[in-house]
């Protein structure tokens, strides 16, 4: 029998997530492949630092099944690179003890047709081209943000994952509303519609896999994955948010209704080891105090 992903949470990164890759990658922006190539060799044997997803997929990959101690999560490197110069990449997750053994190496080409392949959860890269094309094609994803937060690592196990709403867990129908009419029609139509479930966003699947994840560990003291909805909503649009989830099965441990109040605040008390927020004004704000992900999704990002 083949080996499948069937039953685990798939994330797929690319290198420059994953490890701090801003030196070579000027490299092949300035002066092109060739010479890229070439101190890519070079350097194949010194360690990479961590990149802004390193300690989300650290964390990650320690999930073990309580019952049969299996690994929970599958970690894919998804690369432009070719298979030669992806080899520094390798060796830095060997060097940092990275459960990753499976890869797909592109040579400038978009990875985003192999995603279905893999069966991927959840796609994070450094390049926006790339996360739109896979949003494009159904698959949730997002543009890390470099970031200027100072980098802390806790000694706690929790893994702590945060989203906005609209046009990330929910669909952009209200949004589209909030942009063409303003807050008072917003509120109004959130009011009137509170008993009908939002559409599904483009985030929607990968919230579903983290609850299946922590359905796992119910009976364990302490959760291992916490999760929250840090939304620019408040009252009265709180109670369609609230009842869409109940009516997906789908649980968050913790919400914030803003009130369009800026989420650094808040997000920097929460301290997520990832936010994703599809307007770029919020992260921006957000990158400076946790790692944050870009969702190219709805209305804000058409205009």
């Amino acid at each position: 029998m083949p080996v499948t992903l069937d039953g685990k949470l798939v994330i797929a990164i690319s290198s420059r997530a994953l490890f701090d890759l801003d030196a070579s990658n000027k490299i092949f922006e300035e002066k092109g492949e060739e010479p890229y190539t070439k101190y890519q060799i070079e350097h194949e044997n010194e360690l990479l630092n961590h990149g802004v997803a390193f300690p989300l997929i650290k964390r990650l990959l320690k999930l073990r099944d309580p019952e049969t101690g299996e690994p929970m999560v599958e970690i894919i490197l998804i690369s432009k690179n070719d298979p030669n110069t992806g080899l520094r990449v390798f060796n830095s997750i060997e060097q940092h003890k990275l459960d990753i053994t499976r890869a797909a190496f592109t040579r400038g080409r978009s990875p985003y047709k192999y995603l279905k392949a893999f069966k991927a959860d959840l796609f994070l890269s450094a390049n926006p081209e790339d996360v739109s094309l896979a949003l494009a094609n159904g698959h949730a994803s997002a543009t890390i943000y470099a970031g200027t937060y100072v980098k802390q690592e806790d000694d706690m196990e929790e893994i702590r994952i945060a989203f906005d709403g609209d046009a990330v867990i929910f669909s952009d129908e209200a949004e589209k509303i909030y942009q063409q009419m303003g807050l008072e029609e917003f509120k109004k139509h959130e009011a009137e519609k509170s008993e009908i479930p939002l559409p599904p966003g483009p985030f929607m699947s990968f919230l579903t896999a983290l609850n299946n994840v922590q359905k796992a560990y119910k009976n364990k003291e302490k959760k291992t994955i916490r999760t929250a909805l840090v939304t620019a909503r408040n009252a009265p649009a709180h109670k369609r948010a609230i009842k869409t989830l109940r009516s997906w099965g789908i649980t968050v441990d913790e919400a914030f209704f803003l009130g369009g109040l800026d989420k650094a605040a808040i997000l920097e008390s929460f301290n997520p080891h990832i936010f994703f927020d599809d307007q770029h004004t919020y992260c921006i704000n957000a990158s400076k105090v946790v790692p944050t992900g870009h969702v190219p999704s709805g209305v804000t990002n058409s205009y």
